[in-house]
């Protein structure tokens, strides 16, 4: 399960994610559009959140900093 406090702020951004993309009316991550028709908001929250864990992990783990992947 982890750490409660970080399981949290993991969630509250991708929360503040998903806020922003319906602020501005349209998603940049194809995954997280198909994910929030599919599913209600805090189980796509809980999923981003998971994905970004993974991501900061593999990150730590390799030693690398983050690389922005640009969409074709």
């Amino acid at each position: 399960m982890g750490q409660r406090d970080v399981r949290k702020l993991l969630i509250i951004g991708a929360m503040s994610v998903i806020s922003a993309s319906e602020r501005k009316g349209h998603c940049e991550d194809p995954w997280l559009e198909r994910m929030l028709t599919k599913r209600p908001r805090m189980v796509v929250a809980v999923a981003l959140a998971n994905r970004m864990a993974r991501r900061l992990w593999a990150m730590m783990t390799k030693e690398r900093d983050y690389e922005i992947q640009v969409v074709a």
